[in-house]
């Protein structure tokens, strides 16, 4: 594997890009959760201020042993010293408790942040290869290593404390800048002279300066090759976690699978083995340049006891005071340095908030419409495809070419064809969930495009080939929310075949669907899942109801019983069916053929196998044996 620090032409941003960027993913943080931000800066401000009250009495008790040794004065300063440490402690603990609870909603304010940019996305961007590519890269991100807004927060945290730290160390060490050695200090007096403190403040503002650059640059490696992290996270999860996948388990053994993830999992030259890449850059260039960071530390360390204690050494101040300066101007040395680092680590998080925004930024193309849908008692609608063309975003090959056709509520209509013929993509285009890139579709003559999208979307209940069900209860399943009538939720799971296992769940359509939710949740099979997702499109009682694939998972005698209940269970509503299986076809008003992208037939069953050189009649007799009146 071939890394670079040059990898990638967009991946390092400037100064001013990568500031412009966080200033504006902090606002938006600040309007997604201000409650952790208003309690972070909170809690960073006590915390950076707060120690120096110590550092302050443990100098004057220091002082006062060293000096009068009052008794009466030490025990005020202990007893004071022990109050303030109490209410730090007190404050400390309520403030922490609260930003603490606040932090608690970051993860869940950031998902709802993606979910609904995912919900308003125009779905056909929503389903491009490139789209989801780009959302798994910055989930990658997040997740394996916290770049993006989680990052952002951390340096926030970073960013603010040392400013306040700064600014209250500065009130400490004021009296060391302005304390003279006495006159009678001989050549000592020449700690008072101005190049003297020149020096220190350049030593203090340039060594950590120094330090943390060379910790930046030793950083820079991990944030540049980000995505050979998000990689190499993922086959490790993969290979890793496998072994407990239960749908693997039976592969897992029989072919013995393990060993090859073991092959990969122990592989000692993979991005983060002991021969990886990373592993040769901590023993080469990452490991030198923290231990150049590490040394500039310890080295301005050092000159500043030198400093101090000569300082004193030569009477400037007191033994209690060298305590206070020494404790202060590590505080602000380290502070600096750790404000100098937090940039760079701004710097770079800042690509990854550039990909956050790419995603968040994606335009809506698809117009919304204002028309309302027109709610008929009669349910008397009529759809019509007129010279419909579709083509994929940056395909060359039209998936659906020159399609006209018209049904009205109530008929039947079955589509079938093979593979990549173009069924799954009319079924879309009739949902809107895609837009015709020729031609038009109308609802009772009127452009499907003028109506309200979502009251649109609303006359159409389809079961997609790909339907997902939740970790919720049957009955929330079925309806789809919280709030449900549990009759007619029992009602649609009769007819859809469900019957008899609702009868032997315990609880009935309270019964949770996998124990994720609840101990007492069942498993079921992928035939039963469908009748539940079958269940879910009646229970929507919707004047259209789309089925693509309807009867995949189930098995014969299951799929003959779903069609022997055809017309109770669709009713009076269109119903239009994909299937590979055309024992459908005999129960339908109409079949469409669909082939390489074209209606090339239609009719009833009987009128379409008279073609006997037709594709409709081929796939049939390609199948008729499971199609005997036997």
């Amino acid at each position: 594997m071939v890394i670079s620090m040059k990898k990638g032409k967009n991946t390092w941003m400037s100064g001013k890009d990568s500031a412009a960027i966080t200033l504006r993913a902090f606002r938006l943080l600040c309007r997604i959760y201000p409650g952790v931000i208003i309690s972070m800066i909170a809690n960073i401000i006590w915390n950076a201020l707060t120690p120096y009250v110590g550092i302050w009495f443990s100098a004057q008790i220091i002082g006062e042993l060293a000096g009068g040794r009052s008794s009466e004065a030490l025990k005020k300063l202990v007893l004071a010293s022990l109050a303030c440490a109490a209410v730090i402690s007190l404050v400390g603990g309520i403030i922490g408790r609260w930003a603490n609870a606040e932090s608690r909603k970051t993860w869940f304010a950031e998902q709802y942040l993606f979910v609904s940019k995912n919900l308003d996305m125009d779905f056909v961007r929503l389903d491009r290869s490139e789209t989801q590519k780009l959302l798994h890269t910055i989930e990658a991100s997040r997740n394996n290593s916290g770049w993006g807004f989680p990052r952002l927060l951390w340096s926030l945290q970073d960013l603010i404390a040392p400013v306040f730290s700064v600014l209250g160390g500065f009130v400490l060490v004021i009296s060391f800048f302005t304390s003279r050695v006495p006159d009678g200090a001989g050549r000592w007096i020449i700690l008072d002279n101005p190049v003297f403190l020149v020096l220190l403040i350049v030593i203090m503002l340039g060594m950590p300066c120094v330090s943390s650059l060379l910790a930046n640059q030793s950083g820079k490696y991990y944030a540049v090759n980000n995505a050979e992290h998000s990689l190499e996270n993922n086959r490790f999860s993969w290979f890793g976690h496998k072994g407990h996948d239960r749908k693997a388990a039976g592969d897992m053994r029989i072919y013995r699978i393990d060993k090859m993830c073991m092959k990969y999992g122990l592989d000692r030259k993979s991005l983060f083995s002991s021969q990886g890449y990373f592993a040769n850059l901590a023993r080469g260039k990452i490991g030198l340049l923290n231990l150049a960071s590490n040394t500039v530390s310890y080295i301005f360390m050092l000159l500043v006891y030198l400093f101090v204690c000569l300082k004193a050494w030569a009477g400037a101040f007191g033994i209690g005071e060298i305590t206070q300066y020494i404790g202060a101007l590590s505080n602000i040395a380290g502070s600096m340095g750790r404000f100098l680092k937090v940039w760079g680590d701004i710097r770079n998080n800042a690509p990854f908030l550039k990909q956050t925004f790419e995603y968040l930024d994606m335009p809506n193309d698809m117009y919304q419409g204002s028309l309302t849908t027109e709610k008929r008692a009669d349910g008397d609608y009529e759809v019509e495809f007129r010279n419909v063309s579709f083509r994929y975003p940056g395909a060359d090959n039209w998936a659906l070419r020159n399609i006209s056709l018209k049904f009205r509520v109530g008929e039947h209509l079955a589509v079938v064809g093979c593979n990549g013929s173009g069924k799954t993509t009319f079924i879309k285009l009739l949902c809107r969930l895609y837009d015709p890139t020729e031609g038009e579709i109308l609802l009772n003559g009127i452009d499907i495009r003028k109506y309200n999208y979502r009251q649109y979307m609303a006359i159409f209940a389809v079961v997609f080939q790909d339907f997902k069900l939740f970790p919720y209860t049957l009955a929330e399943n079925v309806a789809a929310s919280g709030q449900f009538d549990s009759e007619k939720v029992r009602d649609c799971l009769q007819k859809a075949g469900f019957g008899e296992r609702l009868e032997e769940m315990k609880d009935g359509i309270s019964t949770y669907l996998t124990k994720k939710r609840n101990d007492n949740g069942v498993d079921i099979s992928g035939g039963e899942a469908q009748k539940i997702a079958i269940a879910r499109a009646l229970y929507k009682d919707a004047p259209f109801i789309l089925l693509d694939e309807p009867t995949a998972a189930l098995d014969p005698l299951a799929e003959a019983e779903v069609y022997a209940r055809f017309h109770s269970i669709v009713g009076g509503r269109t119903a239009v069916y994909i299937s590979h299986r055309l024992s459908s076809c005999r129960f339908c008003d109409k079949i469409l053929v669909f082939s390489e992208g074209r209606i090339v037939q239609q009719g009833a069953h009987e009128g379409l196998m008279l073609e006997e050189k037709g594709v409709y009649a081929a796939l049939w007799n390609a199948q008729a044996q499971y199609y005997s009146e036997k």
